[in-house]
């Protein structure tokens, strides 16, 4: 941490020492003439052509005091839910001033996660869709009930809701979506005197709120898609409520700092500097929430913000399967905007919908295969038509007896580090492989990224076969916290029981690798990387790990040469973690997996080590795979073992065939 992060750290914690003494709080008045003009929707005309029925289910549901909550599935909390109290474990978190609540202490506030998550207002936005799709009085009801409940448990600044910019601001996105659903200043929740008491409640909190991030914004190491989102906030607040003198300030804070974090944040090939894939949809979806009610507002985002959108919508392209499937890199804590009903939608088709519409992107639309929910609730009814015309020109062409078969059009992020191998993409034969050679992650704590340097992943015919293992957890159980971002969890080397990065805390690290991409070609013959990472240089009898992968096209055969330059001795292990979805049994030369109509032969012919198949191991942990946040289940690992002594180069053989 460098002395001017000191400096503003010190700051930060004499700010909070103020506040909580009432130095520098908002001051409200007690009432607010609300007059236009009033901020407009994101969309000129917010959709309707929806099969109602799933909405209302989902809203029933949510008034009857049931909610999805991670791995807590329709579990019962009651309407209103206890705001401070974490439904997982039953820990109340106290009303202490919130910027000095220690929300990382469980004996405190419990799993901050699952008590933050609710207080996000997903459930409200879900009770406006139903009112608008019915303009029926029981919506309306339940969102009073909801929101005058919030505002008389979590008073500010008091409190776990006030305890942290990030989850103010995707609560105030979430207040404007319902809003304008429930039609704005002059919607029928605010008729009569009880409506207007609840309205004036609801803008003085959003008054607060914009206080509250304007003052806290995350910086220096904390400057990642924290600060994305707090700048969202700000942003879509103060256009969708312009109602005081600070509303100008917000707005230009917070679009200027918008548009300067989706270049910093992001490369130049449109990778997310974090290196975790699911973070890059959610800095997708903000930079596409943002520029929608910018356009509506006549405060358009830059060109370059856009443009930058647009690169990152086609990383997502490149490296998602014929199936949808995009590898699970880095860390992910499965927030999304949920204005899709169907927990079956798959996030990265859905922005490719919506960017196929925003950027007249056929290619996209193809990807994406149907124009879902998420996108016509954020684009209207007609978007599904200009949605439609970019896709079926180019199905039909595709058809076509000569057509030829689509060529991933990027197959190469060198900001990132990104590389995919394979052929025959977007076909039923597809295989697809995605190498890392990037950094660790962003910034000096790297927060998000996982020991994963030179690790890849491989689909087959639309089939993950070798995957990363996903996340699992964060802020509670720190030994699986430490297994699901190490090195033993990824497709890749393993040095004397050390990962590749020295870890610091739940999202710091300490040492970080380093991987450098030495070369890249693709011919019709065959895709050939060759990458190294300095990590394992910190050791005593430093290690230089290099890999080369080598995919033969027509022999559909990878080949992965691990070469380890050193002097010493070493234990070296090699693990190759399958997709809970394979079946692996051990053979005399390696390890056969099948999936489907896959089948992928492992082997490392020149060594006469034997390798161990493990599944669901505990202590220590390996063989998992975590497709949801707190969610996770055994999966087949494969692990070669050696000792070394001096420098020695690893060779392993995947031949893949199709049925």
């Amino acid at each position: 941490m460098r002395g001017a992060e000191i400096v503003w750290r010190c700051r930060r914690a004499l700010q909070a020492r103020f506040e909580q003494a009432g130095y520098g709080l908002l001051r409200c008045p007690a009432s607010l003439a609300v007059q236009p003009p009033h901020g407009s929707a994101w969309a000129d005309d917010l959709p309707v052509q929806f099969a109602s029925a799933a909405y209302l289910r989902r809203a029933t549901r949510t008034a009857a005091g049931r909610f999805d909550i991670f791995a807590m599935r329709d579990v019962a909390l009651g309407f209103p839910p206890p705001w401070n109290r974490d439904p997982k474990t039953g820990t109340t978190a106290p009303l202490d001033f919130g910027k000095r609540l220690d929300y990382r202490d469980p004996a405190r506030v419990g799993d901050i996660k699952y008590l933050w998550e609710p207080n996000r207002h997903y459930e409200l936005v879900g009770l406006a869709q139903a009112y608008h799709l019915t303009k029926e009085q029981t919506w309306l009801s339940a969102c009073r009930d909801l929101l005058a409940s919030w505002f008389d448990d979590c008073p500010y600044p008091r409190g776990q809701a006030w305890s942290s910019a990030l989850e103010n601001a995707v609560r105030l996105v979430n207040w404007a979506l319902a809003w304008h659903l429930l039609g704005g200043a002059t919607s029928a929740l605010f008729k009569g005197g009880e409506g207007v008491r609840l309205r004036q409640r609801w803008l003085l909190s959003v008054q607060q709120h914009c206080h509250f991030i304007g003052g806290h914004l995350s910086l220096h190491s904390s400057a990642n898609n924290h600060l994305m989102g707090e700048y969202m906030g700000l942003f879509i607040g103060a256009l969708t409520w312009p109602y005081w003198q600070e509303s100008a300030s917000w707005c230009t804070t917070g679009r200027c700092g918008l548009e300067q974090q989706a270049l910093l944040q992001n490369g130049a090939d449109g990778v997310n500097r974090e290196q975790a894939i699911w973070y890059h949809h959610e800095v997708a979806d903000m930079l596409l929430l943002c520029a929608l009610f910018g356009r509506a507002n006549a405060q358009p985002l830059s060109d370059a913000s856009l443009k930058q959108l647009e690169r990152m919508l086609e990383f997502i392209d490149a490296t998602m399967d014929v199936a949808g499937n995009v590898p699970m890199i880095g860390d992910a804590d499965d927030a999304a905007l949920r204005l899709s009903c169907d927990a079956h939608d798959n996030p990265y088709r859905a922005l490719l919908a919506t960017g196929a519409v925003l950027f007249g992107r056929a290619d996209f639309a193809v990807r994406a295969g149907s124009f879902d929910d998420k996108s016509r609730w954020l684009l209207g009814d007609a978007a599904a038509l200009r949605f439609a015309a970019l896709l079926q020109p180019a199905v039909q062409a595709a058809a076509q007896p000569d057509a030829s078969p689509r060529s991933a059009p990027r197959r190469t992020f060198p900001d990132g580090g990104y590389y995919i191998l394979g052929c025959d993409f977007d076909t039923a034969s597809e295989i697809r492989l995605v190498a890392d050679a990037g950094p660790l992650g962003y910034l000096g704590i790297a927060a998000h990224g996982h020991a994963d340097a030179l690790a890849l992943t491989l689909s087959v015919a639309g089939l993950p076969m070798l995957i990363d293992p996903g996340t699992y957890a964060y802020h509670s159980q720190p030994e699986w916290r430490n297994y699901f971002r190490g090195t033993a969890a990824h497709n890749t080397v393993r040095v004397d029981g050390c990962d590749q990065s020295v870890i610091g805390g739940n999202f710091m690290w300490l040492q970080k690798a380093e991987a450098f991409c030495e070369a890249w070609h693709s011919t019709t013959q065959q895709d050939c990387l060759v990458a190294h990472h300095d990590g394992y240089l910190r050791l005593q009898d430093p290690v230089l790990h290099r890999r080369r992968i080598v995919f033969q096209k027509a022999q559909r055969l990878i080949l992965v040469e691990d070469t380890l330059e050193c002097r010493g001795t070493h234990a070296v292990e090699l693990s190759w973690h399958f997709s809970d979805q394979c079946t692996v049994r051990s053979c005399s030369d390696g390890a056969i997996a099948t999936r489907g109509k896959v089948r992928l032969h492992i082997g490392m012919p020149h060594t006469d080590a034997r390798p161990d198949l493990v599944l669901g191991q505990t202590s220590p942990p390996l063989g998992w795979i975590s497709h949801r946040f707190d969610e996770k289940c055994a999966s087949p690992t494969v692990v070669w073992r050696e000792k070394i002594v001096g420098t020695r180069t690893f060779t392993t053989q995947l031949a893949i065939r199709i049925a």
